[in-house]
C-alpha cells in the first residue's frame, strides 16, 4: 500500500514524549528498566502527574506557528502508563488527555499521529526478553526466538488481549492519521501478529500511516537522533530532539540553536525525508520556554521560504551542491539552501537544462547567473552571483526562482 500523499508533503512533525516521567524528569521507562531509577519510584510519579495546566489548544498553535503538519504524541510508552481512561490494564491517568489533543491538532489543519509501545514493561502477562548488561536493541535476531521457547502461551494470549483493545479504543475514539509504534525488538513480527494488527487498525482507519516498527506493514524509515549521511530511498522521518533529551529533563539544558535545528530540518527535507522534532512538555502540561522560542524561530524561517519546503520533494546528489537542495514535484524548479554567506560565486554542477531566472526568496532580489563548459551528454557547471549584505538570510538564504 503506497503512502498517504500527505505524509511526504508534511515536511515537519513535532514529536511529544509526555507521561508520568515529566515529574522528576527521570528518562522515560528506560530509567527503571535499566536500574537507574528504582521501578517503585518511578512509579510513585504517578500521583504527582497532574496536567494541571495542559492546553491542548496551545499545543496546537505553536505546532501550527513552527510550521508542522502533523504531531504525534506518546498514548503510551513501555511503561504501560496510558494517557487516556483505557477500559484495558490498570496503569492510566484516569481521565482522557488525547481527545483535547486530536480535536485540538484537526482545529489547526494539523494530522493526528500517535505513539504506542508493542512492549509494556509493567504489565502482568508481559515477559521481559532482557538480558543482563545489554540493551535489547543490540541483541541478534535469535533473541526473540530464544524467548519464545519460555513464553507463556497463556499469558501472551491475555497481553494480546490487552493490547488489542487499547489500540481498538485509540483508533475507533480519536481516528489517528497516523500511528508511531515503538519497542518492537522485543519480539518478532510472528509473535507481535503484526499483519493481525494493521487489519485491526485499518478496520477502523483504512488511510492510516505506520513508521517502520509496524516491521512488514510499516510505510517510511525512522532513524533517530542523526542525519543520515545518504538519505535512505523511499519515504523516511529523522526523529530529533530539541535538546538532548525526549521527555522533560530538569537538568537538560543542552537546547540546540534555531540555526542548528534549520540545519537538520533542510538537511532532511534535502533528502526527501520529514523531520520528527521532540519536545517535551513538563508534568503540569506546559512546554518549556527554550523549547517554544526555538520551535517559533524555525517556524518564521519556514514561513519566509515556505516554497522552497511545501510542494517539493528530495534535492540534488551530494556534490553537486555545497548544502541542501528541494527539487519542486514538477522537476522543474530548484531551491538551493546556503548556511554560509558565499566569499565567491556559487557552482551548481551536474544540471542537464537551461536556467532561466534565479533570485533570494524573501528579498526577491535577481542574481545573474551563467553557464561554462559542457560538452555532448557532459553538462556544464553553473555559477551564480553570490548575494550579500541584506539580501542574507540570518540563519541559512535561499536561492529559487
Amino acid at each position: 500500500m503506497a503512502i498517504q500523499p500527505w505524509f511526504s508533503d508534511a515536511k515537519l512533525g513535532i514529536f511529544i514524549h509526555w507521561g508520568i516521567y515529566a515529574v522528576d524528569g527521570v528518562q522515560e521507562s528506560w530509567s527503571f528498566y535499566d536500574d537507574i531509577v528504582p521501578y517503585d519510584r518511578y512509579m510513585s510519579q504517578f500521583d504527582r502527574f497532574t496536567a494541571a495546566r495542559y492546553e491542548p489548544r496551545d499545543w496546537a498553535k505553536l505546532f501550527a506557528r513552527a510550521g508542522a503538519k502533523y504531531a504525534v504524541l506518546t498514548s503510551r510508552h513501555h511503561d504501560g502508563v496510558a494517557l487516556w481512561d483505557t477500559a484495558h490494564g490498570d496503569l492510566n491517568v484516569g481521565r482522557d488527555l488525547i481527545g483535547g489533543y486530536a480535536d485540538a491538532l484537526r482545529e489547526q489543519g494539523i494530522k493526528v499521529g500517535l505513539y504506542y509501545s508493542h512492549s509494556d514493561w509493567s504489565h502482568p502477562d508481559y515477559a521481559s526478553t532482557r538480558k543482563p548488561g545489554r540493551p535489547p536493541e543490540l541483541e541478534d535476531n535469535r533473541y526473540s526466538e530464544v524467548a519464545a521457547e519460555d513464553e507463556d502461551l497463556d499469558a501472551w494470549e491475555r497481553f494480546l488481549v490487552y493490547r488489542d483493545g487499547q489500540i481498538r479504543e485509540l483508533t475507533s475514539r480519536y481516528k489517528p492519521d497516523l500511528l508511531w509504534f515503538d519497542g518492537e525488538w522485543d519480539r518478532s513480527e510472528e509473535q507481535w501478529r503484526i499483519p493481525e494488527l494493521a487489519a485491526l487498525i485499518r478496520s477502523e482507519v483504512p488511510d492510516v500511516v505506520f513508521n517502520a516498527r509496524m516491521l512488514s506493514e510499516g510505510d517510511y524509515a525512522t532513524p533517530e537522533q542523526g542525519a543520515p549521511v545518504v538519505p535512505p530511498e523511499g519515504p523516511w522521518e529523522l526523529c530529533l530532539t530539541v535538546n538532548d533529551s525526549w521527555g522533560h529533563q530538569h537538568h537538560d539544558h543542552h537546547h540546540k540553536s534555531v540555526d542548528q535545528l534549520i540545519r537538520y530540518f533542510t538537511e532532511t527535507i534535502g533528502g526527501g525525508g520529514n523531520l520528527l522534532l521532540s519536545v517535551g512538555p513538563r508534568e503540569d502540561g506546559t512546554i518549556p520556554q527554550e523549547h517554544v522560542e526555538r520551535l517559533e524561530g524555525l517556524g518564521d524561517w519556514i514561513a519566509k521560504h515556505a516554497e522552497a519546503v511545501y510542494g517539493t520533494e528530495r534535492g540534488l546528489p551530494a556534490g553537486h551542491h555545497y548544502g541542501p537542495s528541494t527539487l519542486s514535484k514538477d522537476r522543474r524548479t530548484l531551491y538551493l539552501i546556503l548556511f554560509d554567506a558565499p566569499r565567491a560565486e556559487i557552482n551548481v554542477r551536474g544540471l542537464l537544462g537551461g536556467v532561466r531566472r534565479i533570485t533570494v526568496l524573501g528579498s526577491g532580489r535577481e542574481l545573474a547567473h551563467r553557464m561554462t563548459g559542457g560538452l555532448h551528454e557532459t553538462p556544464g557547471v553553473l555559477w551564480i552571483e553570490p548575494p550579500t549584505g541584506a539580501d542574507l538570510d540570518p540563519h541559512a538564504t535561499v536561492l529559487g526562482p
